[in-house]
């Protein structure tokens, strides 16, 4: 369904018992509401929590920024080195602000969140500036963004950056496998079909490579989130894999560290995805933290 939330058009999926707690997905780059697998919806609909996932603003079926245009890559990389200020079309308090006007939209006064990659930058920010939206908040690998932490390696900002050869459904399909060989879990490989199953749902719902790099853009303009993460009081769970490329796991220990209270899993064998073997760690791990915020 979509919802209005912050002056724009969301499409927002709500699912679990009304009466439930209401648990907030955030998702990642470029991603969509669908790229939280199914099977850990139920999971923690099966736990009690009334799960709300969405498309961020640029991605999905929920509203574009086309008219905005598309940034230039090369000249925000540039000012980012320099640490000039980097012009974005939306920052990302913004999206913030679009999760809040989806909990508006469907009545919810406070909910658990969850943030993952992209997704977890802006639940910084909810936690920062709403925090008596956030009842309990999850940060799946993410970073405050803070220079001083390691990087992506080499091969996974390659690839991140890769555009597919042509734009047809076998060319995306091929495009999102690479990706995923580079950043997925080594200790965790898909079974093939169900993932190229998945990948054509979501290629088939929505492709959007100028939005997504607006998303990257405002990412590159949000700069360091250190001085947020000591106004965090929320109760807060860091999920990171120990063999994250894209994000190394530094930086998830660095917001346990800087988070007063967090609790970790670091997970070996994990890189920058959701493997279906570990998603009732999650679901446990985000109930665990839920009951520590009730008490």
């Amino acid at each position: 369904m979509q919802v209005s939330a912050n002056g724009i058009a969301l499409e927002v999926e709500d699912v679990g018992p009304p009466g439930g707690q209401p648990l907030l997905l955030i998702m990642g780059l470029g991603m969509q509401l669908t790229s939280w697998p199914d099977e850990l919806v139920q999971l923690l609909v099966a736990r009690g929590f009334r799960v709300i996932r969405f498309d961020n603003r640029d991605s999905g079926l929920s509203q574009g920024f086309d008219h905005l245009g598309v940034p230039h890559l090369g000249i925000a990389t540039l000012q980012h080195m320099l640490h000039w200020p980097v012009k974005a079309p939306y920052r990302l308090i913004d999206m913030a602000r679009d999760a809040i006007g989806v909990l508006d939209a469907l009545g919810v006064r406070s909910a658990h969140v969850l943030g993952a990659s992209l997704g977890g930058m802006v639940a910084q920010h909810l936690a920062a500036e709403f925090p008596e939206r956030v009842r309990s908040l999850n940060l799946m690998m993410t970073t405050s963004g803070a220079r001083r932490l390691p990087q992506a390696t080499l091969a996974a900002r390659r690839v991140l950056l890769q555009r597919p050869r042509r734009h047809d459904i076998a060319a995306l399909l091929e495009h999102y496998e690479q990706l995923f060989r580079v950043i997925g879990s080594p200790a965790y490989p898909p079974e093939p079909q169900a993932f190229r199953a998945r990948m054509l749902r979501d290629v088939q719902r929505a492709w959007r490579p100028a939005g997504t790099l607006r998303q990257l853009i405002a990412v590159a303009a949000d700069g360091d989130r250190t001085p947020l993460l000591a106004r965090i009081v929320t109760p807060t769970h860091v999920i990171h894999g120990e063999a994250d490329p894209l994000i190394p796991v530094e930086n998830g220990r660095d917001l346990a560290r800087r988070i007063h209270g967090a609790t970790s899993d670091f997970i070996a064998g994990m890189g920058h995805d959701l493997p279906l073997a570990l998603l009732p760690r999650y679901a446990e791990g985000l109930e665990r933290n839920a009951a520590r915020a009730a008490r």
